[in-house]
């Protein structure tokens, strides 16, 4: 199952970069408000689900782009997708974005692939055997102080939702790191967690296909990945913290003012009625 969605990342990985050369030329909508998507977006998605369901026609499939949506809905083996994560960096030219591909079974993530096209580096894990970086073993870093450490995050870019907090808790970590990194494609960020380049990562507002594939990189890597709180509640929560497992409970410690304002957002107002 890894060899298959390694081959279908590369196939992915060709069209973006053919993409690539004419960004000009491509064909862009807007699925929202600072929201895009490409014709190469569609495209690598489509590759990769033939390439997945022409070896398991019996999986789901969970993908950005919505390719096979509601197909297999019983299956206990679904493909979460994200055919290029980092859309916004790839329209400009900047050259930090990726694929992504995880097999979750039963709702466990057991397969993992991220492929960089532009560095040609593929990260890869299988549940219990390990994560890798162009066949090298890799592992999260040593740091023991978050006074110490590199910190990636996102920000909630696109309608400005908790935007405020967001900027009081960057404060915090800007103030309690050694630096703080923002490149704009949060499967690529963890995934860099997992090999030991960030010694830590938050964001809020992911979906799953920008964290499933990079959570088993980072717990096959030693590291550990939760929500705002440290808890299991990351792959449809929307809320992710990932690092070394001392620089982990520090995060959570230092980003928990914020947890209950964020929540507080999330809940709709209440409106009294009429008098």
């Amino acid at each position: 199952m890894l060899t298959t969605a390694v081959k279908a990342a590369r196939k992915a990985g060709n069209i973006i970069n053919r993409g690539a050369r004419d960004i000009d030329l491509l064909k862009i909508s807007a699925k929202g408000p600072k929201d895009f998507v490409s014709e190469v977006d569609h495209a690598a998605e489509a590759a990769i689900v033939q390439t997945l369901l022409g070896a398991y026609p019996d999986h789901a499939i969970l993908a950005e782009e919505g390719t096979a949506k509601g197909a297999n809905a019983d299956a206990e083996n679904v493909w979460i997708i994200d055919p290029l994560d980092g859309t916004t960096n790839f329209l400009h030219g900047f050259p930090q974005y990726c694929v992504s591909i995880a097999l979750a079974h039963r709702g466990q993530v057991t397969q993992a692939v991220i492929y960089d096209p532009c560095r040609n580096d593929l990260f890869t894990a299988t549940r219990g055997r390990g994560a890798f970086l162009n066949d090298h073993r890799i592992r999260v870093s040593r740091r023991a102080h978050l006074r110490d450490c590199l910190i990636g995050t996102g920000f909630p870019f696109r309608d400005g939702s908790y935007l405020d907090t967001y900027l009081r808790m960057m404060k915090t970590m800007i103030e309690n790191t050694a630096g703080l990194r923002r490149p704009g494609a949060a499967a690529l960020d963890i995934a860099y967690v997992a090999a030991g380049f960030y010694d830590g990562f938050w964001e809020v507002g992911l979906n799953p296909w920008d964290v499933a594939a990079a959570s088993l990189l980072v717990q096959e890597s030693g590291g550990l990945i939760g929500d705002l709180a440290g808890e299991g509640n990351f792959l449809h929560g929307g809320q992710v913290i990932a690092a070394n497992p001392k620089i982990f409970a520090q995060m959570v410690t230092a980003l928990a003012p914020y947890r209950l304002e964020l929540e507080r957002q999330r809940t709709p107002k209440l409106v009294d009625p009429a008098p």
